[in-house]
């Protein structure tokens, strides 16, 4: 029964990922209440989610893009090294001080997200990040994402947006920038005896099967009712946290 509800959880965030962002809210609470230490539930979940991320990646591959005069190719480079360093900080991090640290990374990633949705402005109030800037910006985010992940689409887009891209262009590479930054991180995880594998699998085939449904239902649900539904699980999960801490 738990199985069937933890592949129950990886269609949803699967469908959440592909329309909105914020699927590691759904996992990361389910693999916990599987059994699964906060340190051991945070890999699982990365590894399981991958899958899906490469997906969006490539079918949006044709608007991926350089920011100004910084590359691609560069783009792809620190998010590499920065998802990199994330996950060898994460494996290096003991669990227990992991599970104290997870109300405030529940917490931060619960304000970025409602921050993106509700109260980020699409042309990011004027301010523009140069080349430089946005090398510097996105290996910060990258770090973030391989070590925790949560928010990391809209702190892309905002960065990626204030670098001049245009909002489906910052999407698509938003996308593809995560699937790479994850990969990094995922290799690292995959020889980690924190990783359930049982439970990734059937999770990450959970997580495809939502992002196919993600793409037939994407003109057919209301996004914004969606995303609040977002916040409003980030919110209750970042009470209980710190509540009644793991």
């Amino acid at each position: 029964m738990l199985i069937a509800f933890i592949f129950i959880a990886g269609i949803w965030a699967g469908l959440q990922n592909s329309l909105a962002g914020g699927g590691s809210f759904v996992t990361l609470p389910m693999l916990i209440v599987s059994g699964m230490s906060p340190l051991a539930a945070n890999i699982t979940s990365t590894v399981a989610l991958f899958p899906g991320q490469i997906t969006s990646g490539y079918a949006g591959r044709k608007l991926v893009t350089g920011a100004g005069k910084l590359s691609f190719r560069a783009l792809l480079a620190v998010s590499v090294l920065g998802g990199a360093l994330g996950g060898l900080l994460l494996l290096h991090t003991p669990s227990t001080l992991f599970a104290r640290l997870v109300p405030w990374l529940v917490l931060f990633a619960t304000v970025v997200f409602a921050w993106g949705s509700f109260l980020r402005k699409s042309d990011s109030s004027g301010v523009h990040l140069g080349a430089a800037g946005a090398a510097i910006t996105q290996f910060c985010i990258a770090i973030y994402g391989g070590y925790f992940g949560g928010g990391i689409g809209f702190l892309m887009m905002a960065a990626l947006t204030m670098a001049g891209l245009p909002t489906r262009n910052a999407g698509a590479t938003k996308n593809a920038l995560g699937g790479v930054m994850n990969a990094a991180a995922v290799l690292l995880f995959v020889t980690s005896p924190e990783v359930h594998w049982m439970e990734a699998l059937v999770m990450g085939s959970g997580a495809i099967l939502g992002g196919l449904l993600g793409s037939w239902a994407l003109h057919r649900i209301n996004e914004r009712v969606l995303r609040a539904a977002i916040v409003a699980i980030g919110v209750c999960l970042t009470v209980a946290l710190f509540v009644k801490p793991i």
